[in-house]
């Protein structure tokens, strides 16, 4: 790698970033600018600026990105209703294209040469901050110290900090054993106990949700204001995207709704087992799948959810800014002109269950689907024609002995 003056750290004031930031001024005897952003973690992100300072940094970006966040990535995913493998909402990996698109954006805005970040050289982070800053600037240079260093621990990364002074607390005992991550979507836990898939995960780590058997014994009912496939208002109040995710986590949280262990397919080749708290998510894939269910056309429905898993993979393994991933949202956008109107929902002791669902551009007409007399709107015998010509290619092959009984 050429010479490094100026590197942009996306830093958390952890102890890896930490000891990232001295890490970089003693291999690269570079100027280190130091990014924090405020994706809804529940943690004060402030007291990052005195940890940066603390270790000789003079330029440090802390920014409140929740807004952004939810408005931009996260809604956008979940108008596709998007899971990965048929579960995970993709908490951790949403949060990484806006990370990459910032580290790039202010590389270029302070002259730095190139930006680094704290993932190992394990997990799926790396590919999607490089896979996201090459695709937004395709000479960016990239530093990940865990693919260099020879600090392979929690120990040898303290050992570092005494040998450099570098001011890190070191609480080992009230440290969660867990490796976590948090937004405004998602809480995630790995590692400790839960690299055994059969071990089932302490109640004592759950931070966001209450046991579904600890929660109210009595339900309690929402209400969800679409347009245009966004969420707008809960129980007639409208707010804005940050606030509306932040509401729905605290009353998901509170009846036990949105836990989730998983073991997933990471994109690096290994199985990863992981545990998630997604309260807000969960109660929001259910409404708008719900009113989906009553304005999109069939057919658009159905290509919606083909193209739903390619489109969850895309932003698992760091592809969302590629082109492929912008045609499917320009199709999943699209399609959620009509998604406009309400939802009803009942939350229970760890479940959502739709209770009802309205809307002006409903496609439903009870004329039709009626058990009661329809006055004419269906003509049951046409039913008849319809059976009979789907039923040709499976008579056909029937007589020619190719029948699968």
């Amino acid at each position: 790698m050429s010479q490094i003056n100026k590197v942009v750290l996306a830093y958390s004031g952890g102890l890896d970033t930490s000891v990232i930031v001295r890490w970089l001024q003693d291999t690269y005897a570079c100027e280190v600018v130091t990014f924090t952003a405020d994706l809804g973690q529940g943690e004060e992100v402030e007291p990052a600026r005195a940890k940066a300072q603390a270790l000789g940094v003079k330029d440090i970006f802390i920014e409140d990105l929740r807004e952004e966040f939810v408005r931009d990535y996260v809604f956008p995913m979940f108008r596709a209703n998007t899971l990965y493998e048929g579960e995970y909402l993709l908490g951790t990996s949403i949060a990484r294209p806006l990370i990459a698109k910032r580290l790039v954006e202010i590389a270029e805005q302070t002259g730095a040469d190139a930006i680094s970040h704290g993932a190992t050289g394990k997990g799926n982070d790396q590919v999607r901050f490089e896979l996201g800053a090459y695709a937004l600037n395709p000479s960016v240079k990239v530093i990940a110290p865990w693919r260099e260093w020879d600090l392979t621990s929690r120990e040898t990364l303290l050992q570092y900090c005494e040998t450099r002074q570098i001011p890190v607390e070191q609480k080992r005992g009230t440290k969660s054993p867990y490796s976590m991550d948090a937004n405004l979507l998602h809480i995630s836990y790995e590692g400790a106990v839960l690299e055994d898939p059969w071990a089932e995960a302490e109640e004592s780590m759950w931070r966001w949700t209450v046991a579904p058997e600890a929660a109210p014994d009595r339900a309690e009912n929402v209400v969800i204001r679409f347009e245009h496939g966004d969420p707008v208002a809960v129980d007639g109040v409208e707010m804005s995207p940050a606030t509306l995710l932040a509401h729905l986590n605290q009353l998901g949280g509170q009846h036990g709704i949105g836990r989730l262990d998983i073991v997933e397919n990471r994109y690096v080749g290994m199985k990863s087992r992981g545990c998630y708290e997604t309260p807000g998510g969960t109660i929001l894939l259910k409404a708008h799948r719900a009113l989906e269910s009553i304005t999109l056309d069939r057919e658009v429905a159905h290509l919606k959810d083909a193209q739903m898993p390619r489109y969850a993979a895309l932003i698992y393994n760091g592809y969302w800014w590629s082109p492929e991933r912008k045609v499917l949202q320009t199709l999943i956008d699209a399609s959620q002109g009509p998604v406009s109107g309400e939802v009803r929902l009942k939350l229970y002791k760890g479940a959502v269950m739709v209770t009802g669902r309205r809307s002006e551009e409903s496609l439903f007409d009870a004329a039709i689907a009626t058990f009661e007399d329809d006055a004419g709107a269906y003509n049951q015998k046409d039913a008849e024609g319809f059976i009979r010509l789907n039923a040709l290619r499976l008579r056909t092959a029937a007589r020619k002995g190719r029948s699968l009984r």
